[in-house]
This record gives C-alpha cells, structure tokens and sequence, in this order.
C-alpha cells in the first residue's frame, strides 16, 4: 500500500504529526494529489544532484498542469484556481534552487516512515501499555469535557430562572387589580422569591464551581503543558522527535476561553434579570461583581500566554538548521494564537522586533495581521521574507564583546495588542522566539549549529542569552543522543551503541564534558575541533554518501585497533568502511585484510575524489598492483561476510553506461577513446609475492552466485586493454 495512503489511515493523533510536515514552502495539496509519482522518486538522489533537481522540479510543475486539466474537465474553478496558485509559489520559491524543493520533498517522506514506525510498534504493545503522557492527556479531556458538562448545567439553570421571572411577572400583572386576592397573591409571590433565591444560589454556586474548574485546568495549561511543549519543540529543532500536539494544545486553551466567556455572558444575563426583580440579600447582587473580576483576571492570564512561535526562525536554504541566521538572507517564522475563536479573526495585528544586543535593521514585511483562512484554519501569522542587516557604528563592528559572533545569542519577539472594548479586553501580548544565532559567512553555519545545539540541549530559559559567558557542561548520555539525532534528522539512520563508544573514546569524556572541548578544543591533538570534524562528515553524507549510509554500508565510526579486532578472524579480502580522523572536510577510506597479521587501508577519499567517481565505482574498480604484475582488485567481503557485488551490485554502473574498452567508431569520430577512472594503489613486488593470498574452493563458491568465469575473463581483458591502448594521435 502506498505511504501516503497508510497514513491517511492513522489516528488522528498521528495524523496531526504529519499535518506538522507541511506548510506553505511545500502545501499538503501537492502531496496528496502527487502522492504516486512523488513517492515513485528517489529524492535523497535528486537532492544530490543539480541538474537532476531541475528536471524533477519541471516534471512536478508538468504534473501539476496534468491535474489542473482534471480539475477543468471537472468544472471545478476553486480547485483549479489553488493549483495555479500552488504552481506559482513553487516556481517563486525553487525555480533558482530546485535542490531544496528536493531536500524538502525527501524530509518530508523519511518523517511520514518515522511516524508510521511509531505508529506501528504502538499498535503492536497493544493497548494495556498506555504511557503516562497519554493518561495524563485523558485526565485534561475529561476537565475540559468536565467544563462544556457544568456549562450547559448553568445554562438550562438560567433558563430556569427567566422562566420563573416571566411567569412571576404575568402572575403580578394579571392579578395586580383583584384586591379580593392580594392575600393568595401575597402568599405565592413569598413563595416565588424562595424559589427565586433557590434557584439563583444554585447559579452562584454552579458558576463559581465553573471558574474553579477553569482556573485549575489553566494552571495545569499555562504551568505544565505550555512549557512541555515549548520543550518538545526545543528537541525537534535540533533533530530530535518530531514536536507535535500544539492542535491539542489550541483545543485545550479554546476550551477553557470560551467557558470563561460563558462565564460572563451568563453573568450579564443575570445582571439583566436583577433588573427586574430584585431583594434583599440577592445572590447576584451580593456576588456578580467578584465573579465577573475573577472571570476577567483568569481570560487575560489565559490570553496573555496564548501567543507562542509554533515555527522557530530559520532560513529556507538551511531548513535542518533552524534558529542559524544569515544576514541578507530570507528567513521565516510562524506564530499561532492559541485560543481560536472566531471574535479574534483580524484583530492580532503583530510587529517583529530583534534585540538590542547588536543592532539590527529587520528587512522586509515585519508586521502580520493574524487570521484564520491562510493557516488551515488556525489562528496564525506568517513572516516569510524576513531579513537581517547589521548596522555600522562609527566604521566599527557592534558585536565586540567577549563572545565571538557563533556564541552571541538574540531573539526575536513579536508583540501585539488585543482590545476589545464590548468585552472590556485591553491585553498586551508578547512572544520570544528560541535564541538565534546571526552569521555573516556561510562558513561560520557549523560553529554557529553548535552553539544551538548546546544551548537546547542544556536550558529551557528563552532569555537567557548570556548562556555563554560561561556555559554548562554536558553529560554524554544528553550529547550522544542529540549527535545521533544530527545524522537520523538528515538520513534514515543514527548512530548505533557502538559507534557512539568510538565518539566516546574520541572526547574521551571524564564526567561532563566542556563547551569547549565539544566545539573550540582540538580534539586528540588534531588542528580541529570534535563538531568540526563531525559536521564535515555529515556533509560527506549528505552529499555522497547517503544511500549507502542508509543501507548499512558504512560502518563509519569505530578505531583503529577495534577494525583489526574485527577483520582478525574474517576471509581475506573482507573490508570494511570508516570515517577518517584526520580530515576535518570529511573523507572515508576502506580497510581490508590480507591475512592476519596483515591489514591494508587506502588513503581517504575527500569530496573531491567523490564527486568525479562514486565510492562504490571505487570499490568495483579497485586495483592493487606491482611492477610487471597484473592489477587485483583485493576487496571481496563487505563486512562481515557480505560479497562486495552483492553489497554494492545495485550502485554500480548500468551496462549502457559502463565504458567499452575501446569503442572504433566513437574514436574515429572524436579522435579519443573512452576512459575510466580508477583508484590504484602499489606495492613493494616481493609483498604482493609473499602475501597475496589464494582463493580457496570455498571463496570461489561464495562468488560463484555474482560473477561467472566468462565476466572473470573479460574484467581481465578490459584492464589489459585500457593499460596498453593509448588515443590515437591528432592530425
């Protein structure tokens, strides 16, 4: 069954996590009226190569003009006017960079396989393992089902007392002329006040009961839940699980809102009904003023707290790298009222700020009227074409300080005023975004990261933002979870226990461990730091790597006496794949066993070896070689046993695309033959005649399923060939 379709088939629960993945930079629309071709795509792929990109990004545009030919032949003009729209955007937002549509398109899908994960191993422990969260959930539905019950509980009360008040009034006026029955009158208008009294102190108390409720369910709101969120996004922006539930956390402050409106409007229904009738020691009289200055306090403290940054600053260029901030580049930012009632459409005009610490021009619309039709129906605004300029003082830098700029934290807040006079509501209201980091060069990005990791991953205090003057250190336990989160954010895998005890021994962590040994210190004596070495090889995935990090291929991180550890006992020829620790860049090499106590590894392959020849074309054609002696390939195993054709078989070359050994008729055409690069290594003769190890009749049989004598052969004579031939000479 199709990805989009099984989510489609999730709770709502899981559904409002994959709600969470789509905003206007890439609309939900496309993905549900593309969900087959866009799942048809290999977009980590695509995201790695330009070209590529660009024609993905003209097939989507194609599509979209395919389904607005339905939409037409439907007569369906809403629809066909929101795919032009949709079209539009995305050419303004791609068309000069396709490769980010890419690298949006493939987040998305590895974030709906994540949620599906999830989904699937809750189902399987069955329902009697309910996780705390979840219960304590419940236990805030039932206070809000609690509050809507004790409501409706007041209202038909109400009811009741008008009811009582119109027949006592018709009563009085019938009889008011029979002076033969002012006493029977007398009696049953005694009677009736009773009734009255009853009645409204019933409605006294039901109301007061009301705003307990209320007021306990805004504490737990405003002093649990809030703050948890806000947390849990924390987590999500630096890679952490997907943040989620702030619908559930509108529903919950609308619910609250709108009792505390009831509240008062059912007090001003009975101040209408005490205009008519009224006695002494009335409930209302004696009781409306302080439940109607209680109301008013608990709904601005509810209001107050409603404005939160449901999406934290970030520039599109860098969506896994949120709160790093260029300046001169456009950055976006979402904010989200979280009472949505529909008295609040059109009336939160809110104004972007940054702070004072470095002085900063914000560029482009910093002002956003919040609304209900452009954000699916919640109570949102949008900054999307924000940018940053600093400001010269006196031909000086305003940041000197005793921070460098990667460590220098500000915030942005946005600030509103809700005033509604018939309700008597005059709330300032304020949010701060998570502290932000402003760069000046792309080459400051990592440093900068790091500094966002390490403040989210220790401190939950949005202000403060002299965190590091003099920073906490950290525990490896909270570190090795937040690296591991650094590669499953951008790929389909983290790091494993064991990889994680490498990174261990590397910073070799006794008790905590410093900022600046994670990020400034040059770690094991070499010219860069542990961040800077890690973040070059996340880059090295991303662009090279990536299939076969997601596969498994890569061992990556592990020592060097540890790799001799395990090739010790294995065939030879069997290999495997790591990280360099010498290349702050980024670079990957191979080590394979010759024979026990014999290892070899290859010198790093950089990003520039890897972007003229993929590693496993290295691998295939791979050639150990001494003078006068035929070229071998010595990599036969991936580790532990996995033969290398099998392993890497469907990463190699197309026929079509594999060179010939020497093609006539395109050399006589161009006057060159076709070349293949390959990576050679030598060695001393007397090594390879002393070391070179058979093939046994059982290493034969394990390759015998991959490659057959006739492939061995020619594999032979195309070396042989592209050794001796050389291109004929130009006339």
């Amino acid at each position: 069954m199709a990805q989009w379709c099984q989510l489609q088939m999730l709770d709502s629960k899981y559904l409002e996590q994959v709600d969470q993945l789509y905003d206007d930079s890439f609309p939900m629309d496309i993905r549900q009226y593309l969900s087959r071709w866009i799942e048809s795509i290999d977009w980590d792929t695509v995201a790695m190569q330009d070209s590529l990109a660009t024609v993905r990004f003209h097939d989507l545009l194609a599509q979209l003009d395919d389904q607005h030919s339905r939409f037409a032949l439907e007569n369906n003009f809403l629809l066909q006017h929101n795919i032009r729209k949709i079209k539009r955007n995305l050419q303004d937002r791609f068309q000069e960079d396709p490769v980010h549509m890419a690298m949006i398109i493939s987040r998305n899908l590895k974030e709906e396989q994540k949620i599906l994960a999830i989904a699937k191993s809750t189902e399987q422990e069955g329902e009697g393992t309910v996780s705390a969260m979840v219960v304590e959930k419940q236990k805030l539905d039932n206070k809000v089902k609690e509050i809507k019950d004790r409501a409706q509980v007041v209202d038909q009360n109400i009811k009741n007392v008008e009811d009582l008040q119109d027949e006592y009034d018709f009563k009085i006026n019938t009889l008011k002329n029979r002076g033969e029955e002012l006493r029977g009158v007398c009696r049953r208008k005694l009677a009736q006040v009773q009734l009255f009294f009853l009645y409204l102190q019933d409605v006294v108390i039901q109301l007061t009961d009301l705003l307990n409720v209320s007021q306990a369910l805004l504490s737990d709101l405003i002093s649990e839940e809030l703050p948890e969120w806000k947390q849990r996004q924390q987590i999500a922006c630096i890679g952490g699980p997907p943040n989620a539930c702030v619908d559930q956390l509108q529903n919950w402050f609308t619910a609250v809102a709108e009792s505390l409106q009831q509240v008062r409007q059912h007090l001003k229904k009975l101040q209408e009904l005490e205009q008519k009738f009224t006695y002494e020691n009335d409930p209302i009289t004696v009781k409306k003023a302080y439940l109607e200055a209680r109301a008013l306090e608990l709904l601005k403290n509810l209001l107050s707290n409603s404005l939160v940054v449901e999406r934290q600053p970030c520039m599109p260029t860098h969506p896994q790298r949120p709160m790093v901030l260029k300046t001169g580049v456009q950055f976006t930012v979402k904010l989200r009222f979280l009472v949505k009632l529909q008295e609040f459409n059109y009336q939160l005009k809110v104004k972007a700020l940054f702070d004072k610490f470095r002085k900063f021009n914000i560029l482009g619309t910093n002002t956003k009227v919040m609304n209900m039709e452009e954000s699916n129906g919640s109570l949102a605004a949008e900054f999307r074409h924000l940018q940053l300029k600093e400001q010269k003082v006196a031909g000086n830098r305003t940041n000197e300080g005793p921070l460098i700029v990667t460590e220098e934290l500000h915030s942005l807040s946005f600030e509103s005023e809700l005033q509604l006079n018939q309700s008597g509501l005059d709330i300032k209201l304020e949010a701060i975004s998570l502290p932000v980091v402003v760069i000046s060069n792309v080459c400051q990005l990592p440093s900068g990261w790091a500094s966002i990791l390490w403040y989210n991953m220790l401190t939950t205090e949005p202000k403060n933002l002299k965190f590091f003057l003099s920073p906490p250190a950290a525990k490896w336990s909270q570190l090795s979870e937040v690296l591991s989160w650094q590669f499953s954010s951008v790929t389909k895998r983290g790091l494993n226990q064991e990889q994680l005890n490498m990174l261990a021994d590397k910073l070799n962590p006794e008790g905590l461990i410093p900022w600046i040994k994670f990020c400034k210190q040059s770690a094991n004596e070499k010219a860069f730091p542990f961040w800077l070495w890690i973040e070059g090889i996340l880059d090295l995935i991303k662009r090279h790597l990536l299939a076969l990090w997601n596969d498994g291929c890569i061992m990556g991180f592990i020592s060097k006496e540890r790799e001799k550890s395990l090739l010790s006992d294995k065939c030879p020829g069997t290999f495997l794949l790591r990280f360099s620790e010498s290349s702050r860049e980024g670079a990957i090499t191979f080590t394979w066993i010759e024979h026990d106590p014999v290892f070899h590894s290859v010198e790093p392959y950089t990003k520039k070896e890897l972007s003229a020849v993929s590693l496993p074309d290295i691998i295939r054609t791979y050639k150990v070689m001494a003078a006068e002696n035929i070229p071998e390939n010595p990599l036969r195993f991936l580790y532990p046993n996995i033969p290398k054709d099998k392993a890497f078989g469907k990463y190699y070359p197309k026929p079509s695309e594999t060179p010939e050994p020497m093609d006539v008729e395109n050399t006589e055409k161009t006057g060159y033959m076709k070349t293949e690069l390959i990576s050679v290594s030598e060695v001393h003769p007397s090594r390879l005649q002393d070391n070179m190890m058979p093939m046994s009749p059982d290493d034969f049989k394990a390759l015998e399923h991959y490659v057959s004598p006739r492939d061995i052969d020619a594999m032979v004579s195309s070396c042989l060939s592209r050794l001796c031939w050389r291109p004929a000479p130009q006339i």
